[in-house]
């Protein structure tokens, strides 16, 4: 693994740096308070990043196929849609996380398509903006206790269930539903179904209300008989014992390294903006300073830059490692922990570093304070993914540790 960002990544860094900047900076707070509020401001924006995308092959918010062979299978090093996502979503999550996750075209429910759909559903679900469901009433974090049920009748499933907390769930143009073709045997028959707006049997029950990324929708759909055609299955339709829950699960090593990138983001503005307030009363933040001889402000600001530094890096590894072919299940729980929680750290801690200013709305500081939570918790707990690493470290099964 090289430490240097290719260049070839310079103009994606570039132009999301600006966005995040002259877009999503200036809005920013004009959709905090307007919550439920469509953005208009992204329409043209995503325009854009389909011509970008469509230039490049590569997609900016949504996350790719782990590649099939890496330096090992003759294709050498290589740094694609994975390592494009993260660092895109990183700048652009500087600016605004919700606004970064209100771009129409680039949910997660895309990421779950590019990471399992075959050749022709890619063609057919490319250009639609897919939400994803998974969280229902009595299976948050524990994926596999989903009720929510898919059952064959002819050329179509059946959906029947309720999910909660889906992003962009009343925006979105489909949702990317995850329910089980036989409850009774378990994870193995949990699989993922495209389900697009507007069919019959997918009701928004109601938009939430939350902490923070307000300009983000999140919603509780129900569906009541929910007829959709046997092609919107992703992936393998057989339900496979010997495989169990991997191929579902598959979709979240591509994720959570998109939200560790949106972790960093945000605690990367923080960080920026607390620097420039310090420096503003005098203090000196030169590094060239032994800790012990600084101001403890100081001393504390160049800890969460550590911190950060080492989510930053893990991140990257898990990103890597899905454009190589390499198995990144642990590293992508790793980089999602890290991420998450020092994310909300850094963010909570230059509050209070900054003083009545970081609970003023003047500044932004309290604003991703309350935005970062959300990333310590969507795509798997801070306690679901140490138990996970915890399960790739030792080599048990979700069975043998619970």
């Amino acid at each position: 693994m090289y430490l240097d960002i290719p260049r070839k990544f310079s103009p994606i860094i570039h132009q999301a740096r600006q966005v995040a900047r002259e877009v999503f900076r200036p809005i920013s707070r004009k959709y905090d308070r307007a919550e439920h509020s469509y953005p208009r401001e992204l329409d043209m924006f995503a325009t854009i990043m389909d011509g970008m995308n469509a230039g490049s092959g590569e997609a900016t918010a949504g996350a790719g196929k782990l590649a099939q062979s890496g330096p090992n299978g003759g294709t050498g090093n290589r740094n694609g849609t994975n390592m494009n996502t993260v660092l895109g979503l990183t700048e652009l999550c500087w600016g605004d996380v919700g606004l970064a996750l209100s771009i129409p075209r680039q949910g997660l429910g895309n990421a779950a398509i590019a990471a399992v759909a075959n050749d022709e559903q890619l063609a057919r679900f490319g250009d639609t903006w897919a939400a994803m469901a998974i969280t229902e009433p009595g299976a948050g974090s524990d994926s596999a206790a989903i009720r929510t049920t898919a059952t064959i009748d002819g050329d179509h499933y059946v959906i029947n269930g309720e999910k909660i907390y889906v992003t962009a769930g009343d925006r979105a143009n489909a949702v990317v539903v995850w329910a089980s073709l036989d409850p009774s045997q378990g994870r193995a028959a949990i699989k993922s179904f495209v389900v697009e707006k507007g069919t019959p049997g997918m009701t928004v029950e109601r938009l939430e209300k939350k902490l923070g990324i307000r300009a983000s929708d999140t919603a509780t759909l129900r569906f009541d008989n929910c007829r959709i055609p046997r092609e919107n299955l992703l992936g393998n339709p057989d339900i496979e014992a010997e495989k169990g829950f991997a191929g579902a699960m598959q979709t979240f090593d591509n994720t959570r390294p998109v939200v560790a990138a949106m972790a960093v983001g945000v605690g990367r503005a923080a960080l920026e903006r607390t620097r420039e307030l310090l420096a503003g009363t005098g203090l000196d933040l030169d590094y060239r300073l032994q800790g012990w001889t600084q101001n403890a402000a100081v001393r504390e600001l160049q800890r969460l830059e550590a911190e950060l530094d080492a989510a930053w890096l893990l991140t990257l590894r898990a990103a890597w490692m899905a454009d190589n072919g390499q198995p990144n299940s642990r590293e992508a729980s790793m980089a999602k922990a890290k991420a998450g929680r020092v994310g909300n750290d850094i963010t909570l801690r230059c509050v209070e570093l900054c003083s009545h200013l970081g609970f003023a709305e003047s500044e932004l500081l309290e604003k991703w304070a309350r935005d970062s939570k959300i990333l310590d918790i969507f795509e798997g707990t801070q306690q679901i993914q140490l138990l996970i690493i915890a399960r790739r470290l030792l080599g048990k099964s979700s069975r043998e540790l619970k």
